[in-house]
């Protein structure tokens, strides 16, 4: 019998989750289990790789229970992206808690190497920005500050990775240190032009090219699982960083194609094809996936605090139970609130890069209430989506492609369709949600599809993406241009650098 099935492993900032795909993309079975966060100090975040390497084994198993793994044809893996581990090559443990994305540690670092004048020359090769959002100064941190790290690296003894070179190294017993184009693109220290690690920037951050993983194809061989994990062995043939996979789940493999994502924080890409886009209003620009040795780019635009409001209103407010019930309470707020809400919980992301920038709340008067204060923290989402929008349209003008026709959502946030009309009305984008709202799983189920041969092209991949519900824009130019610019006085109360 054909294997006809597909194993996609989702290792996401709060929870792992495993959802076994067939062969036309739609979900059979799912499995997921938090991990928790970690807060040393003010804008740390970490978390324990072995906490999240055991959820993995549990939900892979769990969504295996029933089936039998040969009819498994391959894994693919997408991941939680900048977060950084370090971990004994002969032991598989790491030697530091992760350093998660959000975490803000080497925000000094990045400082000084700004005023040293050295984020032209990196932007120039990475398409990023000296920021601590990405992994490289991070790992730097780590060969800094654990005792014996950097002359352990430089031996060859200790291996650095994103979460899908963690996992993989795991999974194989120690065969395969490798990571895809993606992930290698998002850590500061890979050329995405010349597709290789940088030896300048290695030298700039202190970095043994000793411990850096092998960069593959998004869609490529990665060695197979451990058969005692299992009961037998499994290839892994597809990864992607969580961001780019959904950009595949979305099926955006055409130039000006656009995505956002609505997670724990929200990540818009949009596809600029097979030559690296600049951006000259504080994007980014990213590898979407490699296929065959061949690039295709992406601009990317990314906040950090989306979901992750909702969750704050939640459970530090106490607002309301579920995150569902944040709708119903926003729907009783005054129509006539100026209230704002501004989620720089840990920095300001994509267009501002305000590391140092803290969250407020604006515009309150004696009438605010919990409700008001929950829709403003529902459209701090849709004005910082705007605030993506605005700048891909500038960039993509200059690039000569046009400006994205409609908005493809997804993530736990767009289940929600209040926040989707919102969106709509806010940004004066069509808003098109997919029948498979778990893209970032699909994603890297289809990359996993193309590496094992399941599917012969991208093109097969694109045919099968279908529209659940369009939402169109409901309020007047006027309206929410007024409200866009409430929200722009707000953040600039924010910035920890006022003009």
């Amino acid at each position: 019998m054909t294997k006809r099935k597909i194993l996609a492993i989702d290792q996401g900032t709060t929870s792992s989750r495993a959802i076994l795909f067939d062969v036309k993309g739609t979900p059979l079975k799912t499995a997921q289990a938090e991990h928790r966060q970690f807060y040393p100090q003010d804008g740390w975040v970490e978390h324990d790789p072995e906490e999240i390497w055991q959820a993995t084994m549990k939900v892979v198993r769990d969504a295996l229970a029933g089936a039998t793994t040969s009819d498994v044809a391959a894994i693919g893996i997408t991941n939680q992206r900048e977060t950084t581990v370090l971990w004994d090559r002969k032991t598989g443990k790491a030697v530091h808690p992760a350093i998660v994305w959000q975490d803000r540690r080497t925000a000094a670092l990045c400082a000084r190497l700004k005023n040293e004048g050295r984020e032209e020359m990196v932007t120039a090769k990475t398409g990023l920005l000296l920021d601590p959002y990405f992994s490289g100064t991070k790992l730097a941190w780590l060969l800094d500050n654990v005792a014996g790290a950097r002359t352990r690296a430089e031996k060859g003894e200790l291996a650095f990775g994103t979460i899908d070179s963690w996992l993989v190294y795991r999974l194989t017993g120690g065969k395969v240190h490798a990571t895809d184009a993606t992930n290698a693109s998002r850590t500061l220290l890979y050329d995405i032009v010349q597709g290789r690690w940088d030896g300048e920037i290695l030298d700039l951050l202190n970095i043994p090219v000793q411990v850096l993983p092998e960069v593959r194809d998004s869609a490529a061989s990665y060695g197979e699982t451990d058969p005692t994990l299992f009961g037998a062995a499994i290839p892994i043939t597809g990864i992607a960083g969580d961001q780019q996979a959904a950009t595949v789940g979305q099926a955006c493999l055409k130039e000006g194609l656009m995505k956002s994502t609505y997670g724990t924080g929200c990540f818009a890409l949009v596809n600029t094809g097979p030559v690296m886009a600049p951006s000259h209003n504080r994007l980014l620009a990213t590898i979407a996936y490699a296929q065959k040795g061949q690039r295709t780019y992406a601009l990317e635009g990314s906040i950090f605090m989306a979901g992750a409001t909702i969750q704050w209103l939640r459970d530090g407010l106490k607002l309301f139970k579920t995150s569902a019930d944040s709708a119903t309470l926003a729907l009783k707020a005054d129509p006539r609130s100026r209230t704002y809400m501004v989620p720089a919980f840990v920095g300001l992301g994509a267009p501002y890069w305000d590391p140092e920038a803290r969250g407020a709340i604006v515009g309150m008067t004696r009438d605010t209430g919990h409700a008001e204060i929950a829709k403003a923290g529902l459209e701090s989402v849709c004005f910082q989506t705007r605030d993506l929008l605005e700048a891909m349209a500038a960039d993509m003008s200059a690039a000569g492609l046009g400006s994205p026709a409609a908005l493809r959502v997804d993530g736990g946030m767009v289940v929600n369709d209040v926040f989707c009309q919102w969106l709509a009305d806010l940004t004066g984008r069509p808003i098109e949600r997919p029948e498979v709202i778990e893209t970032t799983a699909l994603g890297a189920a289809y990359l996993a599809g193309l590496g094992s041969g399941l599917y012969a092209s991208l093109d097969e991949i694109a045919a099968s993406w279908r529209c659940e519900r369009r939402f169109e824009p409901h309020i007047g130019t006027d309206e929410r241009d007024a409200k866009y610019a409430g929200w722009k006085e707000a953040v600039g109360r924010v910035l920890s650098q006022r003009a």
